[in-house]
This record gives structure tokens, sequence and C-alpha cells, in this order.
């Protein structure tokens, strides 16, 4: 459980408010996806979930540990993927300490746990951007958290990688978790989240029902661009899309 009771944040008592009065509250076994347009505040928000940033006013109360997945992250030295997995061992880990059996059993587990066990003896730098962000999700399980935010795990990932983590998550949620995920795309929130948090300004954030919040009129409004909204029939069962329209293409 993640709950953000009447928040608000900026960086200094002169700039701006990157949020103000925000509310809501993230259950156990759910998907929350929040949107808006780049520099509305999404990865401040998710990092003031995480812990990484203390509010201006207001709270975060959270049931236990949270993990956090940066949308990008690279590694200067050649590590493994379980090695990586292992940092999420850290709070586990006291000084001067190495990893015991038990935290590398741990990691194996995580990995495992997201069907990823086989990158445990990769090269992180060789591995895929979708890998990556398995390996990034599995670093933060590991620390034992009960809620897991992600800002944009999907984000320049080719079709497949993308489904790939998307699965990952929703399956995740449906295990217990509690997952908070930043997106450009509606249709990853409609596919995957039970509620989704639309921010429109520092004072305006809009919350519900993914498929009755993320509306033709409401996403036409946020990214100032016409949004249509349709149903169609896929392999696996009808889906909800959302598509903008960028005006006129090749001719």
């Amino acid at each position: 459980m993640l709950d953000v009771q009447t928040i608000s944040f900026r960086y200094s008592s002169r700039s701006p408010w990157i949020f103000t009065d925000l509310t809501v509250r993230a259950e156990q076994g759910e998907v929350l996806a929040i949107l808006g347009p780049n520099a509305r505040g999404k990865t401040t928000t998710l990092k003031t979930m995480a812990g990484l940033l203390r509010p201006s006013s207001g709270k975060v109360i959270t049931s236990g540990p949270v993990g956090y997945v940066p949308q990008s992250h690279s590694a200067v030295f050649s590590f493994t993927a379980l090695d990586i997995v292992l940092m999420g061992r850290a709070r586990k880990v006291r000084i001067y300490e190495t990893p015991r059996s038990a935290d590398r059993v741990a990691a194996h587990e995580a990995l495992a746990r997201i069907g990823a066990e086989h990158l445990a003896t990769r090269d992180y730098t060789g591995l895929s951007g979708g890998e990556r962000q398995l390996v990034l999700i599995a670093r933060a399980l590991v620390s034992e958290c009960d809620s897991l935010v992600l800002d944009e795990p999907a984000s320049a990932l080719d079709l497949r990688n993308q489904a790939l983590v998307l699965t990952v998550l929703r399956d995740l949620a449906d295990q217990g978790m509690t997952v908070v995920m930043t997106t450009h795309h509606p249709d990853h929130a409609l596919h995957i989240a039970e509620r989704s948090m639309l921010m429109v300004g520092p004072g305006d954030q809009r919350i519900g029902p993914t498929r009755e919040l993320l509306t033709e009129q409401q996403l036409t409004e946020l990214y100032g661009v016409p949004i249509v909204a349709a149903d169609v029939e896929t392999p696996s069962g009808p889906r909800r899309l959302a598509v903008p329209d960028f005006g006129s293409g090749v001719r």
C-alpha cells in the first residue's frame, strides 16, 4: 500500500510548485499508472512516493519497503546481471561485508520470479533494453519491497520488450505487489492499470478507473493533441486503444 496524503513539492522556496495537494492511494495488488506531458512532475512524484525526495508538505505512508526502478540505467563496469541484482541487497548487508550465500539465493529467486534467471551470468552492458529493465525490476524485488514504483519502464523499448515488461508488472500485481508506474503510452495504462492519474497541472491531478478516465476528451486536453480512442479485437481478446492524430502524413 502507498498512501499519499495531500503532498506538495517544490525544490526551493523560490521555485515554482511541481505539484500541490496531491492525494492518492495505491492498494495492494493494484497497478496505478501516472500520465502527463514532459516536465509535468511525474518523475518527481515517483521519487517522493519512493522516499527519495521529501515532500514540501504532506506525507507518504507505506505498508513496507518501496522499490524504485529508474527510467534508464547504465553500468560503468562489466557487471553480470546477477551482480546488478545483488546491489539491491545493500540494506541487508552490513558495512564492510560482502553478499552472503543467502543474498545470492535471493538474487536468483528474484530473477526467477520474473522469468529472467537465464540472464544471471550475462554481461549487463550487453543486454537489450527490455532485459535491462527486467534486471532492474529484479534488483528492486530482491530488497524485499512491498511496493514497486517505476519511471517509464517501457520507454525506448521495442514492441516485444514492451509486452514482456508489461506482462511482468501485471503478474507482480496479481501476486500482491503494489505497482505504480509512469508512462507516455495510454495503451499501456489501459492494458494493465486498474486506475490512472493524469497530471494536468501543478494543482490539477485527476484520478479514476483507467477506462473511465482515459477518454478522448481527457487525453486530448492532457497532451494538447487530438486523441482518438477505439475498441479493437486482438488475438487475446478485445482491447481499448488510444491513438494520437498527428495530422497529415505521407501523401
